[in-house]
């Protein structure tokens, strides 16, 4: 029996329920992180003892499990999207909206579907807008397709935020840092794509990066969406 389908206990003396314990949960995740998380840590924000939450939740993986559905009905868009690239855009764009509101989230995007309420619906929105023009594994491949793109832009996102604040060095102090091993590491011409990529590339920042190789993953689906049925 999963999380959504057990019954909550009643109500004793301190107030208590699944949403409480996941806005408590979430609330302590937002400022350390995942392993702030812990049943006891939840109790004590909650001012209720630990072992009334067990009542509520049986492992620290289903108290993750809704924090990320209820991070999820910020995913979920207002109204249905007009198309399919419109809906898998909105998908990719605001999950990195919610990652970066709740950092925790990378840690735990990508592993098996979300099955609360919230990450059903929006399964569903998403599917039901790809609906009809493909087969269903053509479009379940589109979809896990433009998700791989997104949770990895998302977690490599979130790395770099977590190298800042862990070494104190923002992104330009660290090529700053680093410049003078890296010209002298291009200087003996084993590297000569890399040197060109360092020195004609164009830098751009990482919402501009995500929305362009997230265009890309989109026009090659649509390339497949649009290939007739073998």
């Amino acid at each position: 029996m999963t999380v959504w389908d057990r019954p909550e206990p009643p109500a004793r003396p301190v107030p208590l329920d699944r949403e409480r314990i996941v806005a408590a949960a979430i609330a302590l995740a937002d400022e350390g992180g995942l392993a702030a998380v812990s049943l006891r840590k939840v109790a004590a924000r909650l001012e209720a003892g630990p072992m009334r939450l067990y009542g509520y939740i049986s492992t620290k993986q289903e108290l993750f499990d809704l924090m990320v559905d209820e991070v999820y009905a910020e995913i979920l868009p207002e109204e249905q999207p007009g198309d399919w690239r419109e809906a898998l855009g909105a998908l990719a764009h605001r999950t990195r909206r919610a990652a970066l509101r709740h950092e925790w989230l990378a840690d735990l995007l990508g592993g098996r579907p979300a099955l609360g309420p919230n990450g059903l619906a929006v399964a569903e929105a998403t599917l039901s807008a790809l609906d009809g023009l493909a087969d269903i594994d053509t479009v379940m491949r589109a979809v896990e397709t433009v998700s791989a793109y997104f949770t990895g832009a998302i977690r490599r996102e979130t790395a770099n935020l977590r190298a800042e604040r862990a070494t104190g060095l923002s992104k330009l102090d660290w090529q700053r840092a680093s410049g003078p091993h890296v010209t002298r590491m291009l200087a003996t011409g084993r590297y000569p794509a890399l040197a060109k990529a360092v020195h004609d590339g164009t830098d751009v920042d990482t919402e501009e990066s995500f929305a362009t190789g997230l265009d890309w993953v989109l026009d090659a689906v649509a390339a497949r969406l649009d290939r007739p049925p073998v």
